[in-house]
């Protein structure tokens, strides 16, 4: 996974911005933006291209998943959910998840501590 320019400055926080194009799609790879981080929770943009997912996993945050672009697979405690974009999902903290795109996707990630 690579990661683009950190976190937004503190002269951009009253700006407008397009959360789509803050990321932008890159063969074979998923790529991150922090767009907002605290010690309760972090909102971070994501794209993945086309086979990229993230595989099972627990985190101590309860956590919004907005699908921005395109389609995913998101798993939650073994059960399959598809997501396309518009649609939101919430993982709850500590339960295994895991995500697989469909086709390339973009997600809007917000994680808050439990």
């Amino acid at each position: 996974m690579t990661s683009e320019k950190g976190g937004m400055a503190e002269t951009n926080r009253r700006e407008i911005f397009n959360l789509r194009d803050l990321v932008s799609y890159q063969n074979g790879s998923i790529v991150s933006r922090e767009v907002l981080g605290r010690k309760t929770g972090t909102v971070t943009v994501f794209a993945f291209d086309e086979g990229q997912g993230l595989s099972e996993h627990t985190a101590p945050f309860e956590a919004l998943v907005h699908v921005l672009d395109g389609e995913v697979e998101i798993s939650i405690s073994g059960k399959p959910y598809r997501l396309k974009k518009g649609q939101m999902i919430i993982m709850p903290a500590k339960e295994p998840h895991s995500l697989a795109a469909v086709k390339r996707f973009k997600m809007l990630l917000i994680m808050i501590r439990s």
